[in-house]
């Protein structure tokens, strides 16, 4: 069965959030999903609130840039955050956006090395190991987390392009793809994730999160174009949705048969009830989908 999700935007206030998480709690939302998108709120704050906020909605973070923190660190957080919250984080990690990284003097010369030293770092501390690392990157001297969680969780990576996609389908647990990703887009990827797989993973499921932007409402096709054309892709095809729940519906179907495990519906930036959509998302579109 496809997962169905939404998106909290940091473009809204964080004192927001709880009101959102709480409609996400009781509506049957699967997932919602957090963003750390600079400079608006951090992710790991945000996450832990919603978790201690919530008592069944699955909360994702995607994602964690990983040039802006030290892979210990990360490892610490994500341990604590499962020891409190068991199996209901969803955990992402990516190169982030490379002008923001270097607006804040953390942007390297290889992202594809740092996202490969990085993910083997932290899932071999999650899974409790002693590691001694001395990549390009990553250093680490015999470190090893006091208070490990009882199982490691997966964790996911950001991708677009073929490089990062392959690295990803190597090294990660699983994908969360852009909004930019159209139906072709999604099956494209899932074909060069899967090829790259070891064969050691080939039995596991391999999650591939994908984020639409969709709208209901008088306005909503109009809020759809003004927000693609605001972030730079109004020139993509078939990476929006504007209708009521059955039109959305039948666009989430079509990216789960192009190999979508997750779709996550994220709102425009204007959206005028992120509690309402998140309703929405869950009472009337869910039912629709299979």
């Amino acid at each position: 069965m496809t997962k169905l999700g939404a998106v909290f935007r940091p473009q809204n206030p964080p004192e927001l959030l709880s009101e959102v998480v709480r409609a996400a709690d009781d509506s049957g939302l699967e997932e919602l999903w957090l963003w750390e998108d600079c400079f608006l709120e951090g992710g790991i704050s945000t996450v832990a609130a919603a978790l201690a906020r919530s008592e069944r909605v699955r909360i994702g973070i995607g994602v964690l840039p990983v040039p802006l923190r030290n892979v210990a660190i990360t490892a610490m957080e994500l341990a604590s955050l499962e020891r409190m919250f068991p199996g209901r984080g969803i955990y992402g990690v990516g190169h982030g956006v490379q002008e923001w990284m270097g607006q804040v003097g953390a942007r390297v010369a290889s992202p594809l090395t740092l996202l490969r030293e990085y993910l083997d770092a932290l899932r071999g501390l999650l899974d409790g190991q002693r590691i001694t690392a001395k990549g390009r990157y990553i250093q680490l001297d015999d470190v090893a987390l006091d208070w490990p969680p009882a199982a490691a969780p997966p964790i996911l990576a950001a991708a677009t392009g073929p490089k990062t996609l392959r690295l990803v389908g190597e090294s990660a647990d699983g994908v969360i793809l852009t909004n930019s990703t159209s139906a072709a887009g999604i099956r494209s990827a899932a074909e060069i994730l899967h090829a790259a797989r070891p064969e050691s993973a080939a039995a596991r499921p391999f999650p591939i999160v994908v984020y639409l932007l969709a709208a209901t409402g008088p306005d909503a096709a109009d809020r759809v174009a003004a927000d693609l054309r605001e972030q730079g892709r109004d020139h993509i095809p078939d990476i929006g949705v504007a209708g009521d729940a059955r039109a959305i519906a039948d666009t989430v179907i079509r990216w789960a048969e192009a190999g979508a495990t997750s779709v996550i519906l994220q709102p425009t930036g204007d959206e005028p009830n992120p509690a309402g959509f998140v309703r929405f998302v869950a009472e009337q579109v869910r039912p629709l989908v299979p």
